[in-house]
């Protein structure tokens, strides 16, 4: 009998668990092509969850997301064990911290495929001495590894300007974004319904005749609380039955200022829903979603707005540029510009037959440009054509086939 060949084994990490359920899609598509998947994130039931939700093994390693050197050196040994145990052909490392981290360890035990994903740069928005050090992590993540993935075409235009990364050594997949979105299903709004509309708005007490704004995002001063904030004061004024759904947590990293944070929980007419993964019924009962953010790498929210036939009003910023197509499926504003964003807000406020025309094209483009299925397989032919080109068969590990 011929020797059994083992599968080929491959380790996504991340720095939080949280970060992993946008792999979902993919990580059974690479199943199916025979892989053996592995997940390393920090510890948290939510790791466990998605180890049970997608059948996969996974490793709790504390890996903070401040810069933390002692900890960090820990966080990196603590990853090369987990990987030595395991002998993975290929690592599949994301988000800032955990790329570092992950590509180092790998690049340390000899991992042949080293991908590091970038889903965004916070150095885009840091100064001094902090941006600095960002731009050198991410210049050590992108010389170690052996293959770097940007998540849209504006953050890879923003690395080869920086200089990270050599031209040859980065692709997009695509047109982009992490995986994808399901248009069909979850996010379409031929499933939800008029009555879904109602229901979510009579729980928040909010009336059918109302215009509804939606944010979804981390409530933190980089996604533009500040300038919305202030955009709703001017708005709020204007149109007595305007209201406002915001769907986030609170994070005390990079927190809003006092006042904000008093009109956000004592204005009756804005209603703080925390965090909720059940988005779909929220849209619905949104008329326009905005995304004042500083910085993205490709945000989720936008396409998921754009299935659902909303229109949104984003930043002119890498990442928003790619997701909002300007004039067409959404308004782009200057970050940072208060007037600008109020204007844009307003413009849709006032015309509900051109939110109606851009969220009709917003949906279309969804449907045409970000299938979650073919962004599975474009991440997975990627892996197929990395393995190839390091001689590496991949195969389905068939226990009792002759060979």
């Amino acid at each position: 009998m011929a020797e059994i060949l083992q599968p080929v084994k491959l380790v996504h990490v991340t720095t939080v668990p949280e970060t992993l359920f946008f792999l979902v899609g993919q990580v059974a598509r690479a199943k199916a092509m025979g892989m053996e998947i592995h997940a390393v994130s920090s510890p948290g039931e939510m790791l466990n969850k998605f180890g049970e939700q997608e059948s996969v093994q996974v490793h709790a390693v504390d890996m903070p997301r401040r810069i933390t050197p002692i900890n960090d050196l820990r966080a990196v040994w603590a990853i090369r064990r987990v990987l030595r145990s395991i002998q993975p052909h290929v690592v599949h490392a994301h988000t800032p911290k955990g790329g570092l981290l992950a590509i180092i360890a790998a690049w340390l035990e000899n991992v042949p495929i080293r991908i590091y994903h970038i889903h965004g740069l916070p150095l885009t928005t840091a100064t001094g001495y902090k941006r600095v050090i960002l731009r050198n992590t991410e210049r050590t993540s992108c010389g170690l590894a052996t293959r770097v993935i940007s998540v849209s075409n504006s953050i890879r235009d923003v690395v080869l300007n920086e200089g990270l990364c050599p031209r040859d050594s980065i692709t997009v997949l695509r047109g982009g974004s992490i995986n994808g979105i399901d248009a069909d299903e979850k996010f379409n709004p031929k499933n939800q319904g008029q009555h879904v509309r109602q229901e979510t708005r009579a729980k928040y007490g909010i009336p059918d005749s109302a215009t509804v704004i939606g944010f979804i995002g981390r409530i933190v001063r980089d996604k533009g609380l500040i300038e919305l904030t202030q955009a709703w004061r001017w708005l709020r004024e204007q149109h007595k039955d305007l209201h406002m759904l915001i769907i986030g947590p609170w994070e005390p990293q990079d927190p809003v200022p006092v006042d904000v944070e008093q009109t956000l929980r004592n204005d009756p007419r804005i209603h703080l829903v925390g965090m909720d993964w059940n988005t779909p019924p929220l849209y619905a009962a949104m008329d326009i979603v905005v995304l004042p953010t500083y910085r993205e790498g490709f945000p989720t929210v936008p396409l998921e707005a754009a299935a659902m036939e909303l229109p949104i009003v984003a930043t002119r910023v890498p990442g928003c540029i790619d997701a909002v197509q300007d004039g067409i499926t959404g308004i782009l504003v200057p970050a940072k510009d208060a007037d600008a964003l109020c204007t844009a807000i307003d413009v849709y406020i006032s015309n509900p037959d051109l939110r109606a025309a851009h969220g009709h094209a917003a949906r279309e483009r969804v449907l045409r440009d970000y299938k979650r299925e073919d962004i599975w397989d474009a991440v997975c032919n990627e892996y197929a054509r990395l393995l190839d080109e390091a001689g590496i068969p991949l195969h389905f590990d068939t226990a009792n086939t002759e060979r």
